[in-house]
């Protein structure tokens, strides 16, 4: 068995039979033919008065004239050695010499008097000279243009895009990428932090391949696939790279977006030659990543029929994962973050027995992701990881690796050799909010209104309950936005109504200063009722939050919406409740903002000279927070009155994308 595969081996590494070699040598041999006479005999060019002595010598035994009058003149076998001075033997069959003759006529005339003075007795011949170099142009080339241009053409097409490496011919195979044992891969799990039960259930699985005997001698078999399902950014692709990076076997990698063409059968064609390439491979590993591109679930496109391509691709893909015929010894790894729009034939055990959910990291693994992403960068002793892990709730593991390269990047401009904690800060806040706009020229009532929104917002999350406290105020612009409020929003596994209520509340709480203290409502709060009015309709219309229609979910999995799982007098009660709904908080805001109408204002002038403002500013004014678990916490993080800059907390909106399976809200700001 052994023997078979070494001389597999050493048949691969055959050199490939290729035209180019073909064509190399009919080239050369066209060139010796140019270089080389005829007859591969010796020429001698000489002037006509040398000519005339050759005849009346009778050296010459045979003379061809031709139109242009020029002649050549054959030389007797016993005379090679006077005229050429070498041996015969070496001159060739048919040793000439060339020249030219004044005319024609005069060399007849010349050649009848040698003849009859017995000097010349050989024969005479005239013809046409041929210009063999234009006879080649007008018939030869035209058909060699025509085959380079032919030739041209395929190698054009055989590396451009829709062929892959094989060219149109090709356009069926498949564009996996292959990483052989001891490849260039060198992540492993140890570059994956977090993540702990989805490293353990690959983990096996590379285990299996490693070593089958410990699970085959209980009767078990490896799964034939495990689906990696989370939000962007959690860590789906990196960790299938260490997957390759660690196991032992070949390791096919492409994207669901590789099968689609616009040929009709390519797709299929695709399918069909990666499983035949991982057959001969196995035992292997085949990841698809961004498998929806390919695997969406049939019949719910209306814009195409139900024999499209996608479709037959899709259909020969479950074909091939557990049809009629053998697949043993390929395992397939898939990852995606729309799996609710997946096919159910696709995600059924015997293809995807596992789902390995990939979910964003909670406090202790964004410490280990921080960790991992803060190895190259040069730190200083200011830099606290709990406090960094504090500070990015909600994060994913991209996000945290984009704040650690924004603080490198930071800390570069302004000429630093290590990077600070003030560095991270400002990079959460650059990430977060935007770009700091000092430029940005706003009117005196302009700052006092945008002062008034952002400190009724800060009012009513230090008063409410189960708002999410607040980090920092500020009403210096950034991005689009004119002002920005951070929060340390609770990690909560679940919400109730009450909490949800004051959150809603508290996101009015601007338009409701605005109203109060101005007397005249602005565009400012556009962001705000927007989350509001998702928040609400997902607590009727989801979460069966409300009076009239409780207990009752309305979400549909049809991706296209044609039709609405609720009547229409059940939407008009929907939309009567989510405007009640809003409309009470916002009443609550306003009554809470008017009892505590000198602390507000206070809180906005405070604001309007300072332009930033710290939690430890709003406590003085308001005092201490008499529910506020963790603001103690959050002073403890502050110091020398700096920020521990966090982001906002996810509204309802992420409650409503989580019941539709789509996960990953990321952190929005004011």
């Amino acid at each position: 068995m052994e023997e078979n595969k070494n001389k597999k081996t050493i048949r691969n590494n055959m050199p490939k039979f290729s035209l180019n070699w073909m064509y190399m040598i009919i080239g050369m041999a066209l060139i010796g033919l140019l270089l080389m006479n005829e007859s591969g005999s010796s020429v001698k060019k000489v002037s006509y008065d040398e000519f005339q002595e050759y005849v009346s010598s009778g050296y010459i035994r045979k003379i061809i004239g031709y139109d242009d009058n020029s002649l050549e003149a054959f030389i007797k076998p016993q005379y090679v050695q006077t005229i050429f001075k070498q041996d015969s033997t070496r001159a060739g069959r048919n040793p000439m010499v060339t020249t030219k003759v004044p005319n024609l006529e005069r060399l007849d005339i010349f050649l009848e008097a040698e003849k009859k003075e017995g000097r010349f007795d050989g024969t005479v011949n005239f013809d046409e000279r041929r210009d063999y170099f234009t006879i080649f142009l007008w018939n030869i080339l035209p058909f060699a243009l025509l085959i380079g241009l032919w030739i041209f053409f395929m190698r054009r097409m055989s590396g451009g895009a829709s062929g892959g490496a094989g060219g149109v011919f090709n356009v069926g195979k498949s564009k996996a990428q292959l990483f052989e044992k001891g490849n260039s891969v060198k992540i492993t799990f140890k570059d994956v932090a977090g993540l702990a039960e989805a490293k353990q259930e690959v983990e096996e699985i590379v285990e299996f391949l490693k070593a089958p005997q410990k699970y085959t001698d209980l009767g078990g078999k490896i799964p034939k696939g495990a689906l990696l399902v989370g939000p962007p950014g959690t860590g789906k692709t990196l960790l299938a790279k260490a997957v390759a990076g660690e196991a032992d076997v070949p390791f096919f990698s492409l994207a669901g977006s590789d099968f689609v063409e616009m040929f009709v059968g390519v797709g299929a064609s695709r399918v069909r030659d990666l499983f035949k390439q991982a057959k001969e491979k196995a035992p292997c590993i085949v990841f698809i990543d961004e498998i929806d591109a390919v695997g969406r679930a049939r019949g719910k496109n209306p814009s195409m029929g139900g024999n499209d391509e996608r479709e037959n691709t899709l259909n020969q893909l479950l074909t091939e994962m557990d049809g009629f015929g053998s697949n043993s010894g390929v395992i397939i790894l898939a990852a995606t973050n729309r799996v609710d729009v997946l096919d159910k034939a696709l995600l059924r055990a015997g293809r995807f027995d596992r789902q390995i959910h990939v979910d964003l990291p909670d406090l202790n693994e964004r410490k280990e992701v921080f960790g991992v992403h803060l190895r190259p960068i040069k730190i200083d002793n200011t830099v606290d990881v709990d406090l960094l892990a504090r500070q990015t709730p909600g994060f994913s593991g991209a996000d945290i690796a984009n704040v650690c390269n924004e603080a490198a990047l930071i800390a570069a401009r302004h000429g630093k050799k290590f990077v600070g904690k003030q560095d991270f800060l400002d990079a959460v806040d650059r990430i977060i909010g935007g770009l700091e706009k000092k430029s940005k020229i706003t009117t005196e009532a302009e700052r006092r209104a945008i002062a008034l929104h952002e400190a009724g917002h800060a009012s009513l999350s230090w008063l409410l309950e189960h708002a999410n406290p607040l980090i920092k105020v500020t009403i210096v612009p950034r991005g689009r936005a004119l002002g920005a409020a951070w929060y340390l929003p609770e990690e909560r596994q679940i919400t109730t109504k009450d909490q949800m209520l004051d959150e809603m509340c508290a996101t009015l709480g601007g338009r409701a200063a605005e109203d109060l203290f101005i007397g005249k409502i602005s565009t400012g709060a556009m962001n705000d009722l927007e989350r509001v009015t998702k928040q609400a309709f997902g607590m009727i219309a989801y979460l069966g939050m409300s009076d009239r229609l409780p207990n009752l979910c309305y979400y549909s999995n049809d991706e296209y919406g044609f039709s609405k799982p609720y009547s229409d007098k059940t939407a008009e009660v929907i939309d009567e409740e989510v405007l009640k709904m809003v409309n009470e908080q916002y009443d609550r805001a306003k009554k809470i903002l008017s009892e505590h109408q000198r602390e507000h204002n206070e809180l906005a002038q405070l604001l309007i000279e300072k332009e930033v403002i710290f939690a430890d500013d709003v406590e003085r004014i308001f005092g201490k927070r008499l529910w506020a678990s963790r603001s103690e916490e959050i002073m403890a993080y502050e110091n020398s009155n700096k920020p521990a800059d966090v982001s906002t907390t996810p509204n309802l909106e992420k409650v409503a994308e989580e019941i539709k399976e789509k996960e990953g809200e990321e952190p929005t700001n004011e």
